[in-house]
């Protein structure tokens, strides 16, 4: 794979750049974002194992009197914290009568059905059989041997992520009518940053991405974010997919050198149409070794909004681009 050359990092982490073309003059990046080079890129995720673990929400959804559910393919699962503080997770449904677990509360630790009181700690019980759950720190994850059909494993493949104590971390989630496979191919497609979020990325430029060796794997890509007027932030950034559901943007260059942006796809119930539903859950580790980031953390809680509206915009877009792309495979229109 060949490099260009890296993005310069400069004193101060803003740049002002010169007089901007108009949108519809940048360069076009339509020859350079081969379909059959994304395709492959996705092949390759898709051949990756995941041993069955999927994204079910943020770690700092779960606490209090309220379990974390969610529907992933037709299966209702519900998490929750024992009095312990550790992780438990099973079926979203009371083996009694076929209660939401969902709506039920925690309470000292256990979970309480409200429809009849029917109470659950986490282990075996009247044919509720817990599932293996893990808290990486940011988000929930919860194996689900029957749904992903792949050799099970111990641990999910949690990207590798800078120190928490180090950085501000965000988590956004929404969902969109189109399978996780179309999630995946929007994020191994950077050359679109620049023309379809304007408002967020200019002068971006693929400046690496899978040889036909396969040595390397991930689109590295220069680009610069928008903070107002001419003024950006320049940094280098590679996209790599550890497994078939997730890709992860590393920053390895410029300003937050080491900050992450991972994005995790999940595949959700049908809707009433039985059109598949994917839920994204995008997870944003931003750090730096500037002296004065110490106040970012100090204001991470009035951040982390900010974070998830940044986040929100970008994927009102990205998901139109992930059920257009649905839309099209579906109706055997999808170009190649």
């Amino acid at each position: 794979m060949n490099r260009g050359p890296r993005a310069r990092r400069t004193r101060l982490p803003l740049s002002l750049r010169g007089r901007p073309l108009p949108w519809e003059r940048q360069e076009p990046t339509w020859r350079d974002a081969s379909p059959n080079l994304i395709a492959q890129a996705l092949k390759r995720a898709q051949a990756r194992p995941s041993g069955n673990w999927y994204v079910v929400g943020a770690s700092s959804a779960l606490g209090g009197d309220r379990p974390v559910a969610r529907t992933v393919g037709h299966h209702e699962v519900v998490l929750w914290r024992g009095a312990d503080g550790g992780l438990r997770a099973g079926p979203g449904v009371c083996p009694h009568l076929g209660a939401p677990l969902a709506d039920s509360p925690v309470r000292c630790g256990t979970l309480v059905c409200h429809w009849h009181g029917l109470a659950l700690d986490g282990t075996s019980f009247a044919g509720w059989e817990p599932l293996p759950a893990f808290d990486d720190g940011i988000l929930l994850w919860v194996r689900l041997d029957e749904v992903g059909g792949e050799a099970p494993l111990d641990a999910p493949v949690v990207p590798t992520r800078p120190a928490l104590a180090r950085g501000v971390a965000a988590v956004y989630e929404g969902s969109g009518i189109c399978e996780p496979e179309d999630v995946v191919a929007n994020r191994l497609d950077p050359w679109h940053g620049a023309w379809f979020h304007p408002y967020s990325f200019v002068d971006l430029t693929v400046v690496g991405s899978p040889g036909a060796d396969e040595t390397e794997d991930g689109f590295t890509v220069n680009v610069s974010f928008k903070l107002a007027g001419r003024l950006v932030v320049p940094v280098q950034a590679v996209f790599t997919a550890p497994e078939p559901r997730t890709v992860v943007m590393h920053i390895t260059d410029g300003e937050g050198v080491g900050s992450v942006v991972e994005t995790h796809a999940t595949p959700l119930e049908p809707d009433e149409r039985g059109r598949p539903r994917t839920a994204v859950t995008e997870a944003v580790v931003a750090v730096s070794d500037r002296p004065g980031f110490a106040l970012a953390r100090w204001a991470a809680p009035l951040l982390r909004p900010l974070m998830r509206t940044a986040a929100a915009r970008l994927w009102r877009d990205d998901l139109a681009y992930a059920e257009r792309r649905w839309h099209l495979r579906s109706t055997r229109r999808f170009p190649g």
